[in-house]
């Protein structure tokens, strides 16, 4: 995977970028034989719905459940899936939870989370991966996850701020 900056541009097709990743999802689902269910299929259209970093109650209250009140159990259950299925990140910092622009690849992700507007984007960089391993390899360390987190300022921001 090339190094890349994930955080949409002003011509950014967000409906089309929502609807290529709800088609990735599903494809790679159907791959491993597991299912988006209706629950886990409503919670990623939240994830998906913008680049901001969803909290689980914030999510339950995005979707229309039409009638019925379901626990919060079931939305962890879904974040859990979608988490393990590569679809979903969750950023510790925030308690909150992104959808995965690389879905289906393996990767090491590097959040980066906008102080100002709350947007959040995914960073891939071949050369975070080797660093990474690198220094675990260095230290006989054996890492299971890596998630990088980065606090600051997006360029639509830093933009906003220097006018």
């Amino acid at each position: 995977m090339t190094e890349t900056s994930a955080f949409p541009s002003t011509t950014h097709d967000h409906a089309r970028c929502r609807s290529e990743a709800l088609a990735q999802a599903e494809a790679m689902l159907a791959r491993k034989k597991a299912r988006l269910t209706p629950d886990r299929r409503a919670v990623l259209e939240v994830l998906l719905d913008d680049h901001q970093a969803q909290g689980a109650y914030d999510i339950m209250e995005r979707i229309d459940w039409r009638g019925r009140r379901p626990a919060p159990t079931v939305i962890y259950r879904a974040l859990d899936f979608l988490v393990s299925h590569g679809l979903a990140h969750k950023i510790e910092s925030l308690n909150a939870f992104m959808a995965c622009p690389h879905a289906g690849h393996e990767h090491r992700p590097m959040i980066m989370i906008c102080t100002n507007c709350s947007q959040v984007a995914e960073f891939a960089s071949t050369t975070i991966d080797k660093a990474v391993a690198k220094a675990a390899k260095d230290s006989g360390f054996t890492p299971r996850e890596t998630t990088v987190e980065v606090t600051g300022l997006c360029s639509h921001c830093r933009e906003s701020a220097t006018a």
